[in-house]
């Protein structure tokens, strides 16, 4: 009995062994289907494996976004600060319409589809309201623009820098246009300025300050003249950048400026400087003494390497500084 034993003989029956493999051979197709029915999700409420695990992984990566958001969360990007139009490059340490390394800066974009990339702020609480449109209007780009004389401006020139009595007067309401623009004052801010100017030079105005703006270029202010009384002393030595003003020389001939044909730009740092008979100087305004010396270095100062003055001289002006009797730093003109 023992030798059987221990030679695996008589251990099963035949008939043993076959209702062995019959059970082992149904559990393991039961275990099969069981198998394919979790996975197919019927056994777990439709919810696949791949379900369950994306769902976990998505609970996780929530209560991570909602303990410590990282940059790319959407509450990082809407507490990000927006552009705003006044957000302008800083100023050159120089002050000057130049770049502190000496290179000139680019008189802005050469078509009309870049200048529409600049933002022009219209909406800025800081710049005045514009005037309704004229039926005239010709808008050169948003913030740049001009006109004929409004009733509202008239009213406001008349008496003052356009003559009261304007009978014998050499220009009349219908030759002068009324040009509104934006600049880049002393600190960075863009204000809306406004001139006055001969319709012949208008586009080459918007042009030109619209050139300036895109530039950074800075200018103190542009007013009219008649926010001063017409006094043009007292508008220089406030750094007013204006155009057209009804006055004459000292010759008595009218200036340019009665035309409206010249501008004076940053006029307290580019003084009129002029030689008298007796050798005396005399320099307009007398504020701007500091800066007669042409020589020196100092900030908002108009000579040939400025972009201002190489605008100006490519819409066909002539320079004041330029001049060789006198000389005008402030002054552009134009002949028509």
């Amino acid at each position: 009995m023992c030798y059987n034993f221990c030679m695996g003989k008589n251990i099963l029956s035949n008939r043993q062994k076959k209702i062995l493999y019959k059970n082992a051979g149904i559990l393991i197709i039961l275990m099969i289907i069981c198998a394919v029915m979790v996975r197919s999700g019927i056994l777990t409420g439709g919810e696949t494996l791949e379900d369950l695990a994306a769902k976990q992984q998505q609970a996780s990566g929530s209560s991570e976004n909602t303990s410590s958001p990282d940059e790319s969360s959407p509450l990082q990007v809407e507490s990000l600060p927006q552009d705003t139009p006044d957000s302008l490059p800083p100023l050159p340490e120089n002050g000057s319409g130049q770049p502190a390394d000496g290179t000139l800066p680019s008189a802005g974009p050469e078509n009309d589809a870049e200048r529409s990339t600049v933002n022009h702020p219209e909406n800025n609480n800081d710049l005045p309201q514009e005037e309704t449109a004229m039926e005239d209007r010709v808008t050169y780009q948003e913030g740049f623009y001009y006109e004929s004389l409004s009733d509202d401006i008239k009213s406001r020139i008349t008496g003052i820098s356009y003559p009261a009595d304007d009978t014998s007067a050499a220009i009349s309401y219908d030759t002068l246009r009324y040009v509104s623009v934006l600049y880049c004052d002393f600190d960075g801010e863009t204000r809306r300025g406004e001139l006055i100017c001969h319709k012949a030079i208008a586009q080459d105005l918007t042009e030109i300050f619209c050139a300036l703006y895109e530039a950074r270029y800075p200018v103190e202010k542009i007013c009219l003249v008649d926010e001063y009384q017409g006094d043009d002393n007292l508008s220089m030595e406030d750094n007013n950048t204006s155009c057209f003003n009804y006055r004459a020389l000292p010759s008595g001939r009218l200036s340019n400026h009665a035309y409206g044909l010249a501008v004076d730009l940053n006029p307290l740092y580019n003084p009129y400087i002029t030689t008298r008979k007796d050798g005396t100087v005399n320099i307009a305004p007398a504020k701007g003494e500091a800066y007669a010396d042409r020589d020196q270095t100092f900030p908002y100062k108009i000579d040939k390497e400025d972009l201002a003055y190489q605008l100006f001289i490519e819409h066909g002006f002539t320079w004041g500084g330029s001049w060789r009797s006198s000389k005008d730093y402030q002054h552009f003109e134009k002949e028509i």
